[in-house]
């Protein structure tokens, strides 16, 4: 029997490679003799560039730059194709992973230090980035990314805003103006968000009560974002905001889009291609997925899912392995062979979170055991 194992991480908890540690480890306990392959995966965010950079033989360069609330962070990207490609996580310089639980202020989150990302791997010769842009900590429409990139904001009075903005100085912005010179490079942005800018799926209502946006906040941050789109369309540098895309990682899509002529893509498709994904199932028995929350959004694209549908394209079923699966029930049953929650029992989420690599390898013991009897009819 073989086996494919390729979870995405789990957020807040465990990275992807860790994750398929686990779920081999128990496997194999469970069903002595499979043979296992591991392929992280990740849909652009945490784990993307590592899984990038794996897959293509790539290096790692590190930059210091300016974090979600403003305190320097240490971040690093990849560079690929000698050079010529970057590949770059938002999340590494402006992700909510580096904000603590009690420190979540969608309102004072930037961009900036994603900027900062961008502006070194231009300097540095890449020719084509790639931008993974889940995991955001942010909703500032990706005008900070602008700012360290040289876009200049003015209030009403014709003076330049402070450096950086978050998303609850947006709606000071009067007035917008281009850097001379802007990034000459291709610049491919994966993604599996598909939301528009505002709305009822917008950034805000959609994503930003995961940020730490109390219900005072929202409608403070949709109406900035509104206002900034609109000033952004009166400036001539952008026509609409309801792209697919363009409300993923608080708005940073729609800045890609309009201020760098930035191309969406499937992350997860992304990924999969890279590490091989289609070939590790040729001749695979079973796939095994999963993610820190399997829900109704899982089905909007997400890595799980277009995992399952390549698996499917090939006869192969897909098993999931989930911190935790809510949503439809049925409709997850109509993509997903078996779908398994790792949590033991009733507890916290702190405990979750703690001990999601222990749980996630006993459940794949249980697995295993399952497939072990199959193996032997």
């Amino acid at each position: 029997m073989k086996i494919v194992i390729a979870p995405d991480s789990f957020k807040n908890s465990l990275s992807a490679r860790d994750a398929a540690d686990a779920i081999d480890s128990g496997i194999r306990l469970g069903c002595p003799g499979v043979e296992t392959v591991r392929l992280p995966l990740a849909d652009g965010g945490e784990g993307t560039v590592e899984a990038l950079v794996a897959a293509a033989s790539g290096e790692f360069r590190s930059c210091r730059v300016t974090g979600p609330l403003g305190a320097p962070v240490e971040a690093r990207y990849g560079r690929i194709d000698g050079g010529r490609c970057a590949v770059i996580e938002m999340a590494a310089a402006s992700g909510i992973e580096l904000v603590k639980q009690d420190r979540l202020d969608p309102l004072a989150a930037t961009t900036y230090g994603t900027g900062e990302l961008i502006r070194d791997a231009v300097r540095t010769g890449a020719q084509r980035i790639v931008v993974g842009i889940g995991g955001s900590m942010t909703c500032d429409g990706g005008a900070g990314m602008a700012q360290a990139l040289g876009w200049r904001f003015y209030d009403g009075s014709g003076n330049l805003l402070a450096t950086p903005l978050g998303g609850g100085d947006l709606a000071k912005i009067a007035g917008i103006r281009a850097p001379e010179e802007r990034p000459e490079c291709e610049i491919l942005v994966a993604c599996d968000v598909t939301n528009p800018l505002l709305g009822p799926r917008g950034c805000v209502n959609v994503f930003a009560p995961q940020k730490g946006a109390t219900a005072e906040m929202l409608p403070v941050l949709e109406r900035n974002l509104r206002h900034y789109a609109e000033k952004l369309k009166e400036a001539g540098f952008a026509a609409s905001c309801d792209a697919p895309g363009d409300g993923a990682a608080g708005g940073l899509g729609f800045a890609l889009r309009t201020l760098l002529g930035a191309k969406m893509t499937s992350g997860a498709d992304l990924v999969m291609e890279a590490a091989g994904l289609d070939d590790a199932l040729e001749d695979a028995d079973f796939l095994i997925t999963g993610e820190g929350r399997t829900d109704d959004q899982t089905l909007s694209g997400k890595l799980c899912f277009r995992a399952a549908l390549r698996a499917t394209r090939r006869g192969v079923p897909t098993i999931v392995l989930s911190g935790a699966v809510a949503g439809d029930p049925e409709k997850l049953r109509e993509h997903f062979f078996a779908l398994f929650s790792i949590a033991p029992g009733p507890g916290t989420l702190e405990e979750a979170l703690r001990d999601t690599a222990q749980n996630l390898r006993r459940a794949a013991v249980d697995v295993g055991r399952l497939l072990s009897k199959k193996e032997n009819l």
